[in-house]
Formats: C-alpha cells, structure tokens, sequence
C-alpha cells in the first residue's frame, strides 16, 4: 500500500504557473502508475495526466496538452505536475492518485491540494 501527500497548491494570477508535489511512502513507489485528477465544485473529477511506473510513458488531458507536464522521481518517491499558463476557470483541487500495475482502478488517493487562480 501507498500513501500520498500534496503540495505545492496555492493562489497564482492567470497564466501564471505552478508546480505540484505528490510525495509517496510505503513500500515499491516504483511499481505504481501515477497520475493527477482534478475536481472543481460542482463538477465531476478528472483526469489530467498520467505517467507509468517508469516513467516511460504519459498521457495528457486535451485541455492540459502543451501547458502541463507530469514526470516523476523514482529515487524520492515523488511524482510532479508543472502547470503553466493557468486560467481562472481550472481552480480545482488537485489530487494524485496511484494505481498498481495490471490494475484498472486507482485505488489510492492523496488529500488534495487547492489551485486557485486569479483573473
């Protein structure tokens, strides 16, 4: 099992930037496919981007595509996602998520960290 925490969430002005943390403890981080999700207040969470447990491969969102990176650190057990050219209507909170390889589910969630951007 892993457990996860988020950082680096905060206030920023639109089209501005942001990097977010996703730390994980627990055991064999590097057997985890990663990803970042995000859920804005009455609407339905989803998925940004995605990257396997090597790293090898990603997957982005159409609407992060060019602006956001996800990568990851397997030696510190972290994953990343830089966000840049933010706007106003993507404050969120922003969680990571983990999923064990030949599993469908993600099955483990950190807390989430807040973005909120400014006009």
């Amino acid at each position: 099992q892993v457990q996860l925490v988020e950082s680096g969430g905060g206030l920023v002005q639109a089209g501005g930037s942001l990097r977010l943390s996703c730390a994980a403890s627990g055991r064999a981080f590097n057997t985890y496919d990663m990803g970042w999700f995000r859920q804005a207040p009455g609407k339905e969470r989803e998925v940004l981007a995605t990257i396997t447990w090597s790293g090898g491969s990603t997957y982005y969102a159409d609407s992060v595509k060019g602006r956001f990176t996800i990568s990851r650190d397997n030696a510190k057990n972290t994953v990343y996602l830089q966000m840049n050219s933010l706007k106003p209507e993507e404050a969120a909170v922003y969680s990571c998520a983990a999923r064990r390889l030949l599993e469908k589910e993600y099955r483990y969630w950190g807390q989430g960290t807040q973005v909120t951007v400014s006009s």
